[in-house]
Order: C-alpha cells, then structure tokens, then sequence
C-alpha cells in the first residue's frame, strides 16, 4: 500500500471515470470536465503524489510509482474498474497503469501523452532540459529547487513506454491531441497505431486543449464513451 493518501475532488452519480492531471498542475486543470461529466459518472480527479494537495511521501517520483498510486487509491475506495482519462503525464500514468492492471480500466483516455522523451517536440524539450539542469545544481540547498527538478526530471527522464507492449492491450483507449500539441503528431498517431482498440482524435488547439477548447474536447471524449458503451 502507498505511503501517502492522494487528494481528490469527487463529483457526481453513475460509473467512476478517473481524471489523472499533468506534470506540475493539480485536479483544477480539470474545472471544465468535472461538472460537464459529472452529470453522467462518478467523477474522481485526483492531485498526483507531490502534485497540488498530495503529499510528497518518501517513495520514488516516477510513473511507475504514480501508476501504484493509482491503484491504491482505487482499492481504498472500492473501485474495482473505472473509466480513466489522463493528460500529459497523466496520460502516461493511465498508459502506465493500464498495460499493468488492464483488468481495471474499462475505457482508457490519452490526452498528448508520449511513450518516452523523444515523442516530445525539440523547441519545447531542450528548455525543459535546460530548466532540469539549473534546477538540479540548487536541489540540495533549496527545497523549492528540489521540487522543479524532481518535476522537470520526469520530463527528462520519462516515460520509456515501448510501441509494441501497446498491443497487448486491447480495452478501447481514445487517444486525443492538439493540432499544436507539444508532442509530435506523429508520436501520437504512433501511439494511436500500436493500440488494438484506438480511436484517433486531434483537436484544434494546443497541447492544453481540455482547458482551452474545453467544448470540442468534452465532445470528443463523450463521442468516444458513446460509440463504446459499458
């Protein structure tokens, strides 16, 4: 069992669907799916260990830990399968978690995740490197210096998720992008083409289109439940 509890706003009746936000953000990135999907599920979005009102704790800052956490938290509250969507890390948390535990995902949610760095665009990855750098030469003697390295670190250092393991997973997974994303299009249509059960969509915008073009983007992931019901 993990060492800390995960904060989580929860919201609504019907089918639990997880809400797994991104690297340095907490469950508020999600205000505009919330109540919009709370109207249908039992909506759970949860801060990420050391992310918003989690606590940090003393097991390892990565996504396999992430991906443990995640499964804890379902355990204490009885949730033997749920719908999760996840976005930049957290999509890659979900990816993590659903090639572990694919027995307790029903319907699968990636929103500009990456299977490892190099799926990331240059222009936005070398200052992310630059900024884990600076960050870490001040990480002994500064705890908010610590904190940006050990997230910036994630950035740098994963996920390393390989193409052909996405085969194995065979649940319906919606793998949803901006037309501007920070990840490679053509890293996301890789993750779209590996997968036995995808549906392909990119939406006009940014990598933060859940936020920005919140309209277009609940109707995708609505369209996606629809076409593949429980």
């Amino acid at each position: 069992m993990s060492d800390i509890s995960l904060y989580f706003v929860k919201k609504g009746t019907g089918s639990p669907l997880i809400l797994l936000h991104g690297n340095g953000e907490n469950s508020g990135y999600f205000s505009h799916q919330i109540d919009f999907f709370a109207q249908e599920y039992t909506v759970f979005a949860l801060d990420t260990r050391g992310h918003g009102q989690s606590p940090r704790g003393t097991a390892p800052f990565t996504i396999t830990q992430f991906a443990q956490d995640l499964l804890d938290f379902l355990d204490r509250q009885n949730i033997s399968q749920a719908d999760i969507l996840g976005f930049s890390d957290g999509g890659n948390i979900a990816l993590k978690f659903g090639l572990s535990h694919p027995e307790r995902v029903t319907r699968l949610g990636l929103n500009g995740a990456n299977l490892d760095p190099s799926g990331v665009k240059p222009a936005v990855q070398l200052p992310i490197v630059l900024g884990y750098k600076i960050a870490s030469l001040f990480a002994g003697k500064d705890p908010k210096a610590l904190h940006n390295a050990e997230l910036l670190g994630l950035m740098v250092r994963e996920p390393h998720i390989a193409p052909a393991s996405l085969k194995r997973l065979s649940i319906p997974v919606l793998v949803i992008a901006g037309s501007r994303d920070m990840i490679r299009q053509s890293h996301t249509r890789l993750i779209a083409e590996s997968l036995p059960d995808s549906t392909l969509q990119i939406i006009s915008g940014s990598h933060f289109i859940a936020a920005r073009n919140p309209a277009a983007f609940n109707a995708a992931v609505q369209d996606f439940f629809a076409a593949h019901p429980i």
